[in-house]
């Protein structure tokens, strides 16, 4: 609905957890990676001047640009966009979107009994359940 090209869930650590839409031509693996450890980055930046943290991201390109936002206390979703959108559009939908993750991540993590602190890695029935409920959640 924002128009973007691709979206990416990874977790903190960089692992790629799903992605939709035009798959990029680049490792998506490396990009995984590259973000979270851009996400922590930015975190830390945040904690020195005084903030919890940063729960968005935005970076922008001549033609091609990025939307990062956290989701839960460990996954980030990545908007890839060009100029057939807005940043607006790009942020109403991330939002929305992102209320809709917390709340299906909160009861899968209650599902399968994880502590959100002690969450270190997915393992596959998280993952395949996580992809049922973000199908069911986006399936309008």
């Amino acid at each position: 609905n924002s128009n973007s090209q691709s979206v990416l869930l990874i977790d903190k650590t960089g692992q790629m957890i799903a992605s939709v839409g035009l798959e990029p031509d680049f490792d998506l693996m490396s990009f995984a990676s590259l973000c979270a450890a851009d996400f922590e980055a930015n975190s830390q930046l945040a904690k020195l001047i005084g903030e919890k943290d940063f729960s968005t991201l935005y970076h922008q390109g001549s033609d091609e640009s990025m939307y990062l936002a956290k989701v839960a206390s460990h996954i980030i979703l990545v908007v890839l966009f060009n100029k057939r959108t807005t940043l607006g559009l790009v942020r109403l939908r991330v939002k929305k979107a992102v209320e809709g993750l917390n709340t299906i991540l909160n009861r899968l993590f209650d599902k399968l009994e994880y502590e959100n602190e002690d969450l270190k890695e997915f393992d596959e029935e998280f993952t395949e359940e996580l992809t049922k409920e973000i199908d069911a959640l986006f399936s309008d």
